[in-house]
């Protein structure tokens, strides 16, 4: 499969490429062992705040359990206004969103949860990047994301007859380069230059050591 970034649904173009955002870093390697629990404790307590609430409210669960073409005006309306996490991501800045909290986005909005499609290790290379500022490197990864989500673990054969499987293989600036750039196609370039700029990424993290 290859994809024309050009035609993917809005709903999915705006979540997974365009909403890439974060507010703090995972990265175990620059930060305080004691600020990466408390993200991560954080990042728990407000899941938990927002399950709670979706079980005290059985109309916000019910919305939420509807794919977000089912769903009405009025539906939007009120999970927007009594989900109070998401009304939360919402009002930050597109780009500053942690991976976590582009999951929960996803989850709750009913839109394609991509980034189910990244391990834990991946997350916090997202969360990373979103810090340091580099947006197209993060927009890169949800490319990928995107990509996995397509194929669910099937092989795709690329226009140079090689063939792989986008859930199995890692992430790496060859990777990226010699496989996942094949698989999206568009006019402007923009995904290219976004993967491209991931592939540079990791280059640049693995001789510094970060």
């Amino acid at each position: 499969m290859i994809v024309d970034r050009s035609s993917l649904p809005s709903g999915i173009h705006g979540t997974t490429i365009g909403a890439v955002r974060a507010v703090g870093t995972l990265n175990g390697n620059n930060a305080p062992a004691t600020l990466a629990d408390k993200v991560s404790i954080s990042n728990a307590a407000r899941a938990l705040l927002a399950s709670e609430s979706a079980a005290n409210d059985p109309r916000l669960a019910a919305i939420k359990a509807k794919p977000a073409l089912e769903r009405s005006a009025a539906d939007t309306e009120y999970l927007l206004t009594n989900d109070k996490r998401l009304a939360e991501i919402n009002a930050k800045d597109p780009q500053t969103l942690t991976a976590d909290e582009i999951d929960y986005m996803q989850k709750a909005a009913g839109f394609v949860n991509t980034m189910a499609n990244l391990s834990a290790s991946e997350k916090a290379l997202y969360d990373e990047m979103v810090a340091a500022g580099n947006y197209d490197a993060v927009q890169g990864m949800n490319l990928i994301a995107l990509a996995r989500q397509g194929m669910g673990g099937q092989q795709v054969t690329l226009p140079d007859g090689s063939s792989f499987d986008p859930t199995k293989t890692e992430i790496t600036p060859e990777n990226i380069r010699k496989l996942f750039a094949q698989m999206f196609v568009d006019s402007d370039g923009a995904s290219a230059q976004r993967l491209g700029a991931l592939a540079s990424y990791l280059e640049r993290r693995s001789t510094t050591g970060a």
